[in-house]
């Protein structure tokens, strides 16, 4: 399986040094998200695919997150950059082909795999190799569904978004992939992301934020639409079985 020749192309010049500052202001709130749901389990190494430019590895490595920490990357410009970083207790940083991990079964410990999956046209092909490679897995993807969706689409294409989730909707596919969900956090993006993503002045950060108070008030509500959803996985060894 190879990801689609264009699809491809826009992933290998997508990281630049215009964007740093949003990415690493919401990378510092995942990794906070991926050191939560970590604190019960043990590991000794730690895999990361789809790094990105590696924001998130470097929040990690800040905190002294894990001593024997590895990526793997499909694009280019996303590898340059995290070389450049010189992390601590990073190790391999990899390009890989977006479906095949280069490792054997039960290499890692743990595998991260955040704000990924919406952008991987075949997820499910993606699930089962980060699957075979590990024991435990954190997964974090935005929660973009809403009931009109579909009028939205150049703009969630623009972000490269090609897959919509809920949590639940989320948790299945995990389940139906026989993944055991372990702990999980909705959450709310945080005041200062919202300010770098539509800027202070502008109508939608308004909107958002009022959204953001009723969610607050109403747990019920924030487990269905919160702004973004983290999950820790345990591998079991079934497959996906139906009828």
């Amino acid at each position: 399986m190879q990801i689609s020749g264009n699809i491809k192309d826009s992933y290998s010049s997508q990281y630049d040094e215009k964007s740093v500052k949003w990415r690493n202001t919401g990378a510092r709130y995942k990794a906070l998200n991926i050191v939560e749901l970590s604190k019960s389990i043990q590991f000794r190494n730690v895999l990361e695919v789809g790094a990105g430019e590696g924001s998130i590895l470097n929040w990690l490595s800040q905190c002294n997150f894990c001593e024997d920490m590895n990526c793997i990357e499909i694009s280019e410009s996303g590898i340059e950059l995290i070389k450049s970083k010189n992390i601590k207790n990073l190790n391999d940083v990899l390009l890989f082909d977006g479906y095949q991990i280069p490792y054997p079964d039960d290499h890692f410990d743990l595998v991260i795999c955040s704000h990924v999956l919406e952008h991987v046209e075949y997820e499910r092909i993606l699930l089962r190799e980060i699957k075979r490679v590990s024991k435990y897995q954190i997964f974090e993807v935005p929660i973009d569904f809403s009931f009109y969706v579909d009028r939205k689409l150049t703009h969630f294409l623009s972000y490269g978004h090609i897959n919509i989730y809920t949590p639940s909707l989320f948790r299945f596919l995990l389940k139906s992939e026989n993944f055991e969900v372990k702990k999980d956090i909705n959450y709310l993006y945080d005041e200062e992301v919202l300010k770098l993503t539509f800027g202070k002045k502008n109508s939608a950060y308004y909107i958002t934020k009022i959204k953001h108070a009723i969610l607050g008030m109403v747990p019920y509500l924030r487990g269905i639409k919160p702004s973004s959803y983290a999950v820790l996985t345990e591998k079991t060894n079934k497959q996906l079985s139906i009828f």
